[in-house]
């Protein structure tokens, strides 16, 4: 498969660490071919995605700041990629945020607040980045769009609480972005991973149990990784997957498929 995205241009948002899934993305992405963009969120983890991408292969790597809160901040970090990688064929949306009081304990305790937060950052943030994005795209003849989504989503997931319903609501937006930006040829997924053991995942209470219980009941019997990830959004990014839109591709070791 090698090079199946060669000359694409990719904005990938939510790269935290080196564990991250949007990292192991934007590392195959850059292994195939494509140029790669990359957003921090504040100074905190800066140093560490800067030198990450040092790591890509493709090029220059732009890195750019990005609270995807501030309009300006939106602005700046996709006309900032356009210039310096010539446009954009691809955007990686992988960022979510819930308060910690939010997560664990009950549904019924989530914070009015708490709830417009998680809904913003996880969720509408995917149509604030897609709207700015399409222009370039439909001047690239299209494009390819996708986003991270957990099997929360669709069933509940005790102690997922508010970042369930964001994910809800994102895969809903997938959807209504796939219609809208189609006749654009601009293609929007999400990918439901199985728990990935990240740095961002410890702060999800009983995150261990949740490991457990997928090994258990998954019909591979075993846990995934964010290269399996990976590749589902190399697929997904590339023109082996020219004609799949609105589709939320499980890669979870088939535990989504499980009534037990």
């Amino acid at each position: 498969m090698s090079g199946i995205v060669e000359g694409k241009r990719a904005l990938v948002v939510g790269v935290a660490n080196k564990r991250s899934i949007a990292w192991a993305i934007a590392r195959r992405l850059d292994q195939e071919g494509a140029r790669v963009a990359l957003t921090f969120q504040g100074e905190r983890v800066e140093d560490d995605v800067r030198r990450l991408a040092g790591e890509l292969t493709g090029g220059p790597v732009p890195v750019l700041p990005l609270d995807v809160t501030d309009d300006a901040q939106l602005d700046a970090a996709v006309a900032g990629t356009a210039e310096a990688l010539g446009g954009i064929d691809i955007l990686v949306h992988a960022i979510a945020f819930a308060k910690v009081d939010d997560l664990g304990g009950r549904f019924m305790d989530v914070s009015d607040d708490g709830f417009r937060l998680a809904l913003d950052i996880s969720s509408w943030s995917l149509k604030r980045l897609a709207e700015r994005v399409d222009p370039h795209m439909r001047e690239a003849g299209g494009g390819a769009i996708i986003t991270l989504s957990y099997v929360a989503a669709e069933r509940a997931v005790p102690g997922y609480n508010v970042m369930g319903i964001a994910k809800s609501a994102l895969e809903s937006i997938v959807r209504y972005l796939a219609w809208d930006l189609g006749p654009a040829q601009v293609r929007v997924n999400a990918l439901s991973a199985g728990p990935v053991r990240t740095l961002a995942a410890r702060g999800i209470p009983g995150f261990g149990d949740m490991v457990d219980n997928a090994i258990e009941r998954s019909p591979l019997r075993r846990a995934i990784d964010a290269d399996e990830v990976a590749d589902a959004a190399l697929f997904l990014c590339s023109d082996l997957a020219r004609a799949v839109t609105g589709e939320t591709l499980h890669v979870d070791a088939g535990y989504h498929a499980m009534a037990i």
